[in-house]
């Protein structure tokens, strides 16, 4: 047995309706599920209301571990604290646990006065607002190099300084730490694992983007064996949520199958 949780990004299966989503979910045995908020043609951007997947997730047995996410979080303003609030409406209202934090991503805000400043400022305003709803906020770091918050080690030192670990947690995405050339884990700090892989032998670790991110099998480059292997060591005890954006996976016409095959894939090395 081996002793990792799998959890399901619905980005795994995009084209899937939540339904089928969750359907798909219990048909690998797994029970801990991640919704999103950008997708065209699905709850939550069709407008499903947040009680009618709140009875969904119970029809099918399935726990809403997060919405993922709330985009440039560390961009504190009007806007920013009005779509906040609007998903963590939803998320207390559809019984999801937490809210992904994602930061800003353009090359923007880099300057580390500036980007220090900003991100306890952001997450200032957040902790209040996620405390009121009781839901957990999922900062999760960019391995990229033009990203306002690539390392995991200043999301914690915000965290710490604002003594706000109640409110916030890390997310530890493998293929981000390996782009972002971090050493240090925090497993104590880690509210959940995004795991996919790279196996594009031709691709450099400075140019891997979103597309590049497949299921994890034996080719993979991003050593997501390794840093499980880490994580579990350390302690953790929460989910590894599979989060591949490769179309190559998208289209697959058996992505129950593929992903089974991961999962045991991953088990059997751990």
């Amino acid at each position: 047995m081996s002793s990792i949780r799998f959890a399901l990004n619905h980005m795994c299966v995009p084209s899937l309706k939540l339904e089928a989503f969750f359907a798909a979910a219990k048909e690998l045995g797994i029970d801990n599920v991640e919704i999103r908020n950008d997708l065209a043609g699905n709850a939550i951007l069709d407008g499903t209301p947040a009680t009618a997947v709140k009875e969904l997730a119970a029809r099918q047995g399935v726990t809403i571990i997060s919405i993922n996410a709330l985009q440039r979080f560390n961009e504190w303003n009007d806007e920013r604290a009005r779509e906040a609030a609007e998903l963590i409406d939803y998320a207390h209202a559809c019984g999801a646990r937490a809210l992904v934090l994602v930061p800003v991503n353009d090359g923007s805000g880099r300057e580390p006065e500036v980007r220090r400043a900003n991100l306890r400022k952001s997450l200032s305003a957040l902790k209040p607002m996620l405390e009121a709803a009781g839901i957990i906020g999922l900062v999760e770091p960019l391995g990229f190099e033009i990203c306002s918050l690539r390392l995991k080690s200043e999301a914690a030192a915000a965290i710490e300084e604002l003594g706000a670990n109640a409110t916030f947690c890390l997310v530890h995405d493998t293929f981000h730490h390996h782009l972002a050339g971090e050493a240090a884990i925090f497993p104590e700090l880690t509210g959940l694992v995004h795991i996919s892989g790279v196996t594009d032998p031709n691709v450099s670790v400075a140019d891997m983007r979103d597309p590049h991110r497949v299921l994890v099998g034996a080719q993979d480059r991003l050593d997501n064996i390794g840093q499980l292997r880490a994580l579990i060591a350390a302690g953790y005890v929460g989910p590894a949520s599979f989060e591949p954006f490769a179309p190559a996976v998208h289209a697959l016409k058996e992505p129950v199958a593929a992903l089974k095959e991961s999962m045991a894939y991953i088990a059997g090395q751990l």
